[in-house]
This record gives C-alpha cells, sequence and structure tokens, in this order.
C-alpha cells in the first residue's frame, strides 16, 4: 500500500500575504514544495488550496488541485475535505506536506508515511530531533514530544517535558544531562479513518490550553507514532525574513 501526499495551499497570510506564490529561484514556492514531494515515493501529490489564483498556478506546472472551502477552523479539517472529496478509501494514508517548506526532504516524507504503515495501531505519525541547547529546551515556541519506549506519543507540550527536578533544583541555566529530550517536527503522516473522526471531535480542553491541534487526537484516545528525522527539514517560511533567509539557501545550492 503506497501513500498520497497533500499540500495545503493558503493564499492568507497575516505576516505574508499570498505566500505559496511567492517566487523563489524562478518558481512560485508551492512548486518547489510540489517537486519535493513529487521526489518522494508517494503516489499521488495533490495541492489543496481555497484560492483560484493558487489553484490556476499550481495546475499551470502540472500539480492536481482539489479546490477546499475558505473557513476550515483548522488544516486538519482542510486535510479531511479532500480525502472525502476525492474518495479516499479508510485505511489509506496521506501525508501533510506544509506549502511553506519549499526544502522539505523527500526523504522525511517517506519516513512518516513507512513509519505509520509499520505501526497498524497509531492513527497519525511524527517526527522529532534532539534539543541540544537549554535556551530550546526553556523556548515555549519550541514544542517538546514525550513517547514510551515503542516511540508513541505520551504528550506534547511547550512546557520543558519530562521537568528535571533534581538538576532543575540547582539550576535551569545549564542544558540537563539527564533525559534526551525532543522537539517536536511538523510533519504528519494521517490514515484516513482518523481524520475521518478528528474532525467529529470537539476541541479539547489541553489543545486549547497548549494550543497545539495534536493534543485533540490525543484527548480522544488515538495513538501518535513518533521517530526522530531521519534528515532536518530547514525551517519553513513564516515572515518576509524568513523568506530571504530561503532564497539566499537557494542561491547557493
Amino acid at each position: 500500500m503506497g501513500f498520497s501526499v497533500i499540500i495545503p495551499a493558503r493564499f492568507a497570510s497575516s505576516r505574508l500575504p499570498g505566500k505559496p506564490l511567492v517566487d523563489i529561484a524562478g518558481k512560485p514556492m508551492v512548486q518547489h514544495v510540489y517537486e519535493r514531494a513529487l521526489k518522494s515515493e508517494a503516489e499521488r501529490v495533490i495541492v489543496a488550496t481555497d484560492d483560484e489564483r493558487i489553484a490556476e498556478v499550481a495546475s499551470g506546472f502540472g500539480a492536481e488541485v482539489c479546490m477546499t472551502k475558505a473557513d476550515h477552523p483548522s488544516g486538519t479539517d482542510r486535510l479531511q475535505e479532500v480525502v472525502h472529496t476525492l474518495g479516499f478509501y479508510a485505511d489509506d494514508i496521506v501525508v501533510n506536506v506544509q506549502g511553506d517548506e519549499p526544502l522539505i526532504p523527500p526523504r522525511v516524507i517517506n519516513q512518516v508515511a513507512h513509519n505509520l504503515k509499520a505501526e497498524p495501531d497509531a492513527g497519525i505519525a511524527t517526527l522529532s530531533e534532539p534539543i541540544e541547547d537549554i535556551t530550546s529546551l526553556m523556548n515555549p515556541n519550541v514544542v517538546k514530544v514525550v513517547t514510551d519506549y515503542r516511540g508513541m506519543a505520551i504528550y506534547f507540550s511547550r512546557a520543558p517535558i519530562p521537568w528535571p527536578r533534581d538538576e532543575f533544583s540547582i539550576s535551569q541555566n545549564e542544558m540537563p544531562s539527564s533525559y534526551k529530550w525532543q522537539r517536536h517536527i511538523g510533519i504528519y503522516a494521517y490514515r484516513v479513518k482518523m481524520l475521518n473522526e478528528f474532525v467529529r471531535w470537539s476541541p479539547a480542553p489541553i489543545e486549547e490550553t497548549e494550543c497545539l491541534e495534536q493534543l485533540r487526537a490525543m484527548w480522544n484516545g488515538a495513538r501518535i507514532h513518533v521517530e526522530v528525522a531521519d534528515e532536518l527539514p530547514p525551517a519553513g517560511v513564516d515572515t518576509p525574513e524568513d523568506l530571504e533567509r530561503l532564497r539566499e539557501l537557494f542561491k547557493l545550492q
């Protein structure tokens, strides 16, 4: 059984309007993402958008496009609309590749898809990377994840979890040596039946408290598999500064 990639690409962005269409090295950003996804083992790559301008550009470079509603409360709801519209089966696997990651490694797309395929009791698979410094550990914008011995997520948090009681009682200015902390990387593979269940659940108290959508799945008993990424994806594009940084990286390639 193969897998498909869905690339959500919205025109509206508070910090960078029209983000999927910004030019990077002579191509719109969404085309770079699409071409990266084509290099994965995906059987199908779909651009999901609520904007005719993005749809026209994506169709122009040969992408399969699925139009979606503009008023989805979350990206997961948008994915579910796509799999419903296109008639995916419950056991199909889809990987959500963000439309603002033009350097996403095809290898990590394959990794999350294969991991989910190998874990039949998981509904979602995602990735992590080691946290090496105390600044990142204490930064609430760096999402921490704790797993069990099988790699199943126990919890995601903006807080430093687990809390190293003894070492932090002495100092919170140095990286503790007692545990290997992990930062969550936001790439997900889903079974379609999980997406269908997710959109029926109300937002969970822990999700609303932490502002982390994946906690809704955990609140409702879903299993999320986590593995250290085989290759670290470069940061995506959220701001004009990020865009200039990416443009410089493309010049070097």
